[in-house]
């Protein structure tokens, strides 16, 4: 079974929210048998749920506006 792991991409700060975030990604590591490189599975936000909750959806790393990448 591969190791998964959250791993911090960038800390950057949103408007949305007014305070620093940080944008971490959910990584799937192969075993070290295996040539594979490491595989992305999910973005977060460390302030998701706290974007959500406003009347207009967030961004990609929210979960709420996919089409829309703030690192973009």
């Amino acid at each position: 079974m591969p190791d998964v792991e959250w791993k911090a991409v960038k800390t950057m700060y949103c408007d949305r929210v007014g305070e620093d975030v940080a944008l971490e990604a959910r990584v799937a590591y192969p075993p070290d048998f295996l040539p594979d490189p490491p595989r992305i599975l999910t973005h977060r936000c460390s302030l998701g749920i706290t974007c959500n909750a406003y009347d207009r959806p967030g961004c990609r790393w929210s979960g709420g506006w996919p089409a829309f990448d703030p690192l973009a």
